[in-house]
C-alpha cells in the first residue's frame, strides 16, 4: 500500500467517527435572498458537512439560495452582516447536523451577484461541489474538502487577480480555466496525482503562456491531501 494511501485511512476514520443516524422525512424547502445593503465588497462563507452544493452567478442582489432538505433539523442557517461598504454573508449547515448515510437529501443552489468584488470561502466535508463561477469578480477563493469531488470552473476573463486555494480532503479535484487567461498553478504535499493540460511546466509549477503578460493573473494553489488534482485550460 503505497503512503498517500496510509495518509487517507485516518482522515477517513475521523469522518467516519463523526456519523450518527438521522431520520429523513419528506423533502423540504427553502429560499433566502441576501441584499447586499449597498456594499461595495462582499465575503461569502459556507459550511456544508454533507451533501450537494452548486454555486452560479445571476443573483439580482447580493445572492439567492434554495435549499433542499430532507431531515427537518438540517435547515441551513443564514446570516448576513454589513460593516461600512464590506458585507459577510455566511450561510452554515447547523452545527449538530452530522451525517447519515441513506435515503437523505441535502443540496444547495446558490447564486452570487457578479455586480461587486467577492471573496469565497467554501467548506464541505462530503459529497460534491460544483462552483461555475468563471463570471463573477472573484478576488480569492479558499475551498476546504473533505470527501468527495469538486469542479470549479473558472473560465471567463478575470477583472482582478484572484487567489485560488484548495486544502485538504479525500477524493478529485477539477479546475477549468481559459487558455487565454494569465494562470499560475502549483501543488505540494499529499496529493495523489496531478494531470494539467493546457498549460506549460515551468520548475516546479505550471504557467499559461500569457501569464507574465497578463494584467490580471489566477493563481492556483492545491495543498494536502487530495486524491486527484485535474487542471484543464481550454
Amino acid at each position: 500500500m503505497s503512503a498517500r494511501y496510509f495518509f487517507l485511512i485516518p482522515v477517513a476514520l475521523l469522518l467516519s467517527s463523526c456519523i450518527v443516524q438521522r431520520e429523513a422525512g419528506p423533502e423540504q424547502y427553502d429560499s433566502k435572498t441576501i441584499d447586499g445593503q449597498g456594499a461595495e465588497s462582499a465575503r461569502v462563507e459556507m459550511h456544508m458537512g454533507a451533501g450537494d452544493l452548486r454555486i452560479t452567478d445571476g443573483a439580482q442582489q447580493l445572492a439567492r439560495a434554495d435549499f433542499t432538505f430532507n431531515v427537518p433539523s438540517w435547515k441551513p442557517e443564514v446570516t448576513y452582516t454589513k460593516s461600512g461598504t464590506h458585507g459577510e454573508l455566511r450561510i452554515n449547515q447547523p452545527k449538530d447536523a452530522n451525517t447519515h448515510i441513506g435515503h437523505t437529501r441535502y443540496r444547495w443552489e446558490v447564486q452570487l451577484s457578479n455586480k461587486i468584488p467577492l471573496e469565497l470561502n467554501v467548506h464541505f466535508g462530503a459529497g460534491q461541489a460544483r462552483l461555475d463561477v468563471g463570471s463573477l469578480q472573484l478576488k480569492r477563493v479558499d475551498v476546504h474538502m473533505g470527501v468527495g469531488q469538486m469542479d470549479m470552473d473558472l473560465r471567463g476573463r478575470p477583472k482582478q487577480n484572484c487567489d485560488v486555494t484548495i486544502n485538504g480532503g479525500v477524493g478529485e479535484a477539477v479546475l477549468r480555466v481559459s487558455a487565454d487567461a494569465g494562470v499560475y498553478a502549483e501543488a505540494h504535499g499529499g496529493i495523489g496525482s496531478i494531470d494539467v493540460k493546457g498549460l506549460r511546466k515551468v520548475g516546479d509549477h505550471w504557467e499559461s503562456d500569457s501569464y507574465s503578460q497578463a494584467a490580471n493573473k489566477i493563481r492556483i494553489q492545491a495543498n494536502g491531501g487530495i486524491g486527484a488534482i485535474r487542471i484543464t485550460a481550454d
